[in-house]
């Protein structure tokens, strides 16, 4: 289930922090971090957002065919031979070398309607994946723009900071120096200048500059896990996981559950079977862990099936009765980042995995 007034609450009170003069983009890569992309672009549009961020070509074509105009930033590397299909959708190129516009001037050159592709810049100050790192580099990528002005609108530069979410501040603190080396060497900066995700516009929102790319906050989930606690307003988590009990049984003492019969009853218990399972993004690695049923935890014994995970029951439950994976059921909550930290993982890969078997459904 996703709460849309979650989603408003942690959007809008990010929007309410912002400089006048600051957009808000909302990053809705992987099915709007398994929220459901075109969904969670809406309420962000209402909430105050002015435009998108997806990582594919194909995401962002999702939002166009949902009927949203406003700008959409690809934040991952696209091919060239695709430059004229996202200049005619209006759509924003990251560009990380001067050879991919190169390549991509032939294309457009060529492509029945003259159409400019919008660029952002990528710079690598430090997270070590794209981007241009020397002022040399960046020049020559901006010349060519110039050079190119038909085929080529120098829309945005940015950088991506990979510590943002580390109270140890001193590697954040040689990227913003590494991205003022490059970003001050432009003779004109361009319409979008920008360097924060969530972790960064959270804690470091001196350096928001003109365009947040506001991601996994406005889910509701604290960038850092735990490492920092402290957020400048609550975060509300859009996303809870239910399903119920399809059968139940009495095992006996001495009686094992599930592949490998790596769950022996001690004693006779009650056992129920939930639909669910690593087919539907529910992590194997989960077995051990608890789900809530009637605001009771209850182990999940055995490994977790493709499609179906057995759970220890406190006492007989009628089929059909709720079984929480993530929520609060009474008083008892599980947070994506209880199943995070029992897998050794961060909520972001859990959330994302959630697969299209798990309907969503939206609610407020």
């Amino acid at each position: 289930m996703i709460d849309r007034q979650a989603l408003r609450h942690n959007i809008q009170a990010e929007v309410g922090r912002l400089k006048a003069g600051c957009d808000l983009f909302m990053v809705v890569k992987a099915n709007g971090y398994g929220h459901g992309a075109a969904q969670v672009a809406r309420v962000a549009k209402e909430a105050g957002a002015s435009g998108f961020c997806v990582a594919i070509l194909d995401e962002a074509l999702e939002l166009r065919a949902a009927g949203f105009n406003e700008p959409i930033l690809i934040l991952g590397v696209t091919r060239p031979q695709d430059a004229p299909l996202m200049a005619a959708q209006k759509i924003s190129a990251t560009v990380a070398a001067t050879d991919w516009l190169a390549e991509a001037a032939k294309y457009l050159a060529l492509a029945p309607t003259k159409a400019p592709l919008r660029v952002h810049l990528g710079l690598d100050t430090g997270m070590g994946r794209i981007g241009f790192r020397t002022p040399d580099a960046l020049k020559t990528a901006t010349d060519f723009m110039t050079t190119h002005s038909t085929e080529f609108i120098f829309e945005g530069i940015f950088t991506h900071f990979s510590t943002a979410d580390d109270p140890d501040d001193r590697y954040f603190k040689g990227q913003v120096a590494k991205w003022h080396a490059l970003v001050d060497t432009l003779p004109h900066r361009p319409r979008y200048v920008h360097v924060s995700n969530s972790a960064t516009s959270l804690w470091h929102d001196a350096c928001n500059d003109n365009l947040v790319r506001f991601g996994v906050a406005g889910y509701g989930l604290n960038p850092s896990g735990e490492a920092i606690p402290q957020t400048p307003y609550p975060l509300e988590p859009a996303m809870s996981l239910t399903s119920e009990l399809v059968y139940t049984k009495q095992l006996h003492a001495g009686e094992s559950v599930s592949y490998g019969a790596t769950y022996t009853a001690q004693q006779d218990e009650w056992v129920g079977t939930v639909p669910i399972g690593y087919a539907d993004g529910y992590e194997r690695r989960l077995q051990g862990f608890h789900v809530l049923v009637a605001g009771q935890f209850c182990e999940i014994i055995g490994r977790v099936c493709m499609d179906q995970m057995m759970i220890r029951l406190p006492q007989a439950y009628q089929r059909g009765t709720k079984v929480t994976l993530v929520g609060r059921d009474g008083d008892q909550t599980i947070r994506l980042q209880d199943l995070a930290d029992y897998c050794g993982t961060i909520h972001y890969e859990l959330a994302c995995g959630f697969t299209d078997r798990l309907p969503r459904h939206y609610i407020n």
